[in-house]
């Protein structure tokens, strides 16, 4: 296919907060599709704190993006030209493509999405891989149980939005942590959360023994740093503390800080567990299927932050995830 497909291209290993010259904004002519394989035009690009992680050269769970490399990402492409038995032109998929306007791939990993069913950037949220995590972080991971009181730090953010929603469909009480009164308010108007700490604002800890007064049962924690460290201190007996990412440490130019109240778990006989959603890769279905119809009966509420733009405009829109810029899911629209 003629044509020019841009990319962004990891330039150098960032160094604390990612910047511009951290990156390449790079092309090449659009890639053809061999015999068993598709190609891809993108449609949506998912932009995940997580994302940060992959950035640096230490062991993680998935390999760092090499130098000179793709950015790595999981974007809704279009399919535009097929050699595929199992994806055809018109069709929508999801799959790791990374920040390119063209993808080909052999579809390992993808999979088709209806957008008659849900938009499509709602397969990157609430029923993509955010969705998952919250779900079975809060179900599995934090084992939840009715009638707890449960609360969740980056209270506002794609992943922890849905884990205080699904809180309070299984009937507990729910206290979110986020940054300024409009995601506060968010988070106890639409979102249904029974309270809500601004950390800019508030002492996080004395405001926890308010609104947690009997301690947490579990703490879904994306944040690290001082608020998680605020949080131990409130565990109810045998809490279970989830730990799904540390936003505040990511770009830290030193040594990540370790939670300082960590005897807490021994007095409180409490637990503290990190996951990786992958390893729910073949429950997805299941998830998908429940969060959909809480989604339908408007049980949950879903939030996302769509912009409009190019391939060139990913890195400002990723530092918005660290700038504390978006509500919900953040996601960008190729025009």
């Amino acid at each position: 296919m003629a044509g020019t497909n841009r990319q962004i291209r990891l330039a150098r290993r960032p160094v604390g907060e990612v910047r511009p010259e951290d990156w390449t904004h790079g092309e090449e002519a659009v890639p053809e599709p061999g015999d068993g394989e598709f190609l891809g035009r993108t449609r949506y690009v998912s932009l995940d704190p997580a994302m940060r992680g992959w950035l640096d050269d230490r062991p993680s769970y998935l390999p760092p993006v090499g130098l000179g490399e793709v950015m790595r990402a999981g974007p809704v492409v279009e399919v535009v030209a097929s050699n595929h038995p199992g994806f055809r032109v018109g069709d929508h998929v999801v799959g790791s493509f990374g920040v390119q306007e063209y993808a080909v791939s052999d579809g390992r990993g993808a999979l088709t999405v209806d957008p008659a069913l849900a938009p499509l950037s709602t397969y990157l949220g609430a029923l993509g891989l955010p969705g998952m995590t919250a779900y079975f972080g809060l179900l599995e991971v934090g084992a939840l149980k009715e009638g707890e009181t449960v609360v969740v730090s980056g209270a506002a953010g794609a992943v922890d939005s849905l884990v205080g929603q699904i809180a309070r469909v299984k009937g507990c009480r729910v206290v979110g942590i986020a940054g300024g009164p409009a995601k506060c308010a968010l988070l106890t108007g639409e979102l249904g959360f029974d309270a809500a700490i601004d950390y800019r604002a508030e002492d996080v800890r004395k405001a926890l023994r308010t609104h947690a007064p009997d301690g947490i049962d579990v703490y879904f924690d994306n944040v690290g740093g001082p608020v998680l460290d605020a949080a131990l201190t409130r565990l109810a007996l045998h809490a279970r503390v989830v730990v799904c990412g540390a936003i505040s440490q990511y770009n830290n130019e030193g040594a990540v800080r370790g939670p300082s109240n960590y005897l807490s778990l021994l007095v409180r006989r409490a637990r503290m567990e990190g996951f990786v959603v992958f390893d729910y890769a073949r429950r997805y279905p299941e998830a998908a299927a429940e969060l959909a119809g809480w989604i339908a009966d408007g049980r949950i509420k879903v939030r996302e932050q769509v912009v409009e733009g190019t391939v060139d405009d990913f890195p400002d829109t990723f530092g918005m995830l660290f700038r504390g810029e978006n509500t919900g899911k953040l996601v960008l629209r190729l025009a």
